[in-house]
């Protein structure tokens, strides 16, 4: 049995979280069946309505099946669940997963250029304000955290005026992965962020309302470093 009894009793937050645990680093496998209530809420050492609020949770994020009288199944999450897993994937406990950070730095390559590309075509100069604030902030501080999270603002205001519900709620999954790590990632995407000519040069495109222009200059921005770090990914993995 892979689940151990609950410090604090009747805490559905932490029967959550073992669960969800237990399903991503596969110790209870896709189409392997859960114990029943009465027997979680044994093990664990909670109330049973504990448990069944936490299996609502698990079921809610698409980790498992809830099928009358067939108990409860762990779906595949790689095929069930939704960008709101990715913030744990990404960070387990004090340990970043790389193939995690790896795989959220192709996305941040593939959809930047194409989020300035609309922010461009959609909002143009009406931007030039809240994206040369974002600069000046990055430009004045030292500190690769507080770096980050300019750029990450930056970033936003990108999203804003890309004007796309679809892409707000990506850069958002991304963000709420990425930032509970910047105390880690920062410092390794300090190369990047201290390129504030290239921010420019995508803030000028955009605020110009040229998205053709604005396209290659966050890729110009985005490319270096995602590289660099890549590389330094698949040499640690």
């Amino acid at each position: 049995m892979v689940f151990q009894p609950v410090a604090r009793r009747s805490v559905p937050d932490e029967v959550f979280a073992q669960m969800l645990h237990a399903v991503i680093d596969g110790s209870v496998a896709a189409g392997e069946a859960l114990p029943s209530e009465r027997a979680l809420a044994e093990v664990l050492g909670v109330s049973r309505p504990a448990v069944r609020e936490a299996l609502q949770r698990m079921s809610q994020a698409g980790l498992v099946d809830v099928r009358q009288g067939d108990g409860t199944v762990v779906r595949d999450f790689r095929r069930s669940a939704g960008l709101d897993l990715l913030p744990r994937l990404l960070l387990r406990g004090e340990t970043v997963d790389l193939t995690v950070v790896r795989d959220i730095l192709d996305a941040r390559l593939l959809i930047g250029p194409e989020v300035a590309a609309l922010a461009a075509a959609r909002a143009g100069e009406s931007l030039a304000r809240p994206l040369s604030d974002a600069i000046d902030a990055l430009a004045t501080t030292e500190d690769p955290v507080a770096s980050q999270r300019h750029a990450l603002t930056f970033w936003d205001h990108l999203v804003d005026g890309a004007d796309s519900i679809v892409f707000r709620l990506v850069f958002n999954s991304l963000r709420a992965a990425y930032e509970p790590a910047l105390d880690l990632l920062g410092p390794l995407m300090a190369a990047e962020v201290s390129r504030t000519d290239a921010y420019r040069a995508l803030a000028d495109a955009v605020t110009e309302a040229d998205p053709e222009r604005a396209r290659s200059a966050a890729l110009d921005l985005l490319s270096p470093a995602t590289e660099a770090f890549l590389t330094v990914i698949k040499e640690l993995t």
